[in-house]
């Protein structure tokens, strides 16, 4: 009797990398060949030689001139369309430079020229995850290590979603094995720093991105990250200096400021902290965690008006001064639980005990089991209890029952 075969199953992950490869063929038919001139065409201004572009473009890399490094790969490709290299150098410089959108669009464009390529693939699985697109980030790696099993960015790439998926221990088995088969190239050892980090061995991970600096260290990125390294240490100097360094880098970062206020805060510099933490929010205006932040820095300062406005534009919404739009954090939002109960003892400080008391039962409500919030909560109550500026015969219960946000 002949046996029924099993039916396959299908895979979604792979269906979506499909999809967005097909949707990726198409914007590069319809806007990427138009725009190439035709091969037949007479050109009447010699073609630069693209290895020129290429040259100048692994020069600038070196410099830690990632934006003219950019521009170069793209001049290489309107040079040479057909090169799949180029696509693939120009999207590792984007992910370097924070640009995962672009990086997935450039590794796209190359597998549509290579629809094999190893490197291509273990690249977009790179900017997948930085997407937040983990199954597709885990499907194209996946393909990348059938096509290649020592593909040592395929491994590196690999480690780094695993670890985001708190697979510690085969994250950590990834990352060796990518510094085993390429222990030179500075994405392995950011990687493998990576893992080490959020496992909390931090002198090993400050050891595997030291090292990685030691292969180019004009990147932002590596200097950022040893420094959250060092601040995790204690080793305060070191961190502030490694943020100053990739501030110079990449200025339109607000995260070396918002690190530095950090530390600041820790040490007691307190006016140190507001400085760093005013100039991380001009950075990202419309973010509301960097006006969280600042109103955290204003309040330890023990500068209570300007804190309590920093921490309502960030917790309820608004616009700043400069018309810049801030979307309000809800109380469910990850890691605003403090900036809520010291805006709720702000404002029972101020006398508005009427917004303060609905903050007070918000928090007992959504982190009952979180003593230090629930302490503050019933702080705001007693300070409202003992006079602030309730109309007589207002009760308390009734107005700590109203939701929050109304």
């Amino acid at each position: 009797m002949q046996r029924q075969r099993k039916q396959r199953r299908v895979n979604p992950a792979l269906i979506g990398l499909v999809l967005m490869l097909a949707g990726a063929a198409c914007y590069f038919n319809q806007y990427v060949v138009p725009a190439l001139p035709l091969p037949q065409e007479p050109t009447l201004v010699p073609t630069q030689d693209p290895e020129s572009y290429v040259s100048a473009a692994d020069a600038y890399f070196n410099e830690g001139n990632l934006l003219q490094s950019i521009a170069s790969y793209e001049q290489a490709i309107m040079a040479d369309p057909a090169n799949p290299a180029v696509y693939i150098a120009l999207a590792r410089v984007q992910m370097l430079a924070g640009r995962p959108e672009a990086a997935q669009t450039s590794v796209s464009n190359a597998l549509l020229l290579s629809p094999d390529n190893p490197t291509a693939l273990s690249i977009l699985g790179w900017a997948l995850n930085a997407l937040d697109n983990e199954p597709g980030a885990e499907s194209a790696l996946r393909r990348a290590l059938q096509l290649d099993p020592n593909q040592p960015l395929a491994h590196a790439f690999y480690a780094e979603v695993l670890a985001d998926q708190q697979l510690y221990e085969q994250a950590a088995e990834e990352s060796r094995i990518a510094v085993e088969l390429a222990g030179d190239l500075l994405e392995v050892r950011r990687a493998r720093g990576y893992v080490l980090e959020l496992t909390g061995n931090y002198p090993e991970a400050a050891f595997q991105y030291e090292a990685a600096l030691q292969i180019n260290d004009r990147i932002a990125g590596l200097h950022l990250s040893l420094g959250r390294v060092y601040r995790a240490m204690e080793r305060y100097e070191d961190a502030i200096n490694q943020f100053v360094v990739a501030d110079s880098l990449n200025p339109n970062d607000p995260l070396p400021n918002t690190y530095t206020g950090l530390i600041y805060i820790t040490t007691g510099e307190f006016g140190k902290a507001v400085q760093a933490m005013l100039q991380a929010a001009s950075e990202e205006p419309s973010n509301p965690y960097r006006h969280a932040n600042l109103g955290v820095a204003y309040y330890r300062n023990r500068q209570s008006e300007e804190a309590l406005q920093a921490l309502e534009l960030a917790l309820r919404g608004g616009t700043d001064d400069k018309g810049n739009v801030v979307p309000g954090l809800a109380l469910d939002a990850p890691d605003v639980v403090s900036y809520y109960y010291i805006y709720g003892l702000l404002l029972a400080r101020a006398e508005r005990c009427s917004e303060a008391l609905p903050v007070s039962q918000a928090l007992i409500a959504a982190v009952p089991d979180n003593q230090v919030a629930v302490d503050n909560a019933n702080e705001m109550v007693r300070i409202c209890e003992e006079g602030a500026s309730l109309p007589p015969g207002t009760p308390l219960a009734g107005l700590a029952a109203r939701a929050w946000g109304s």
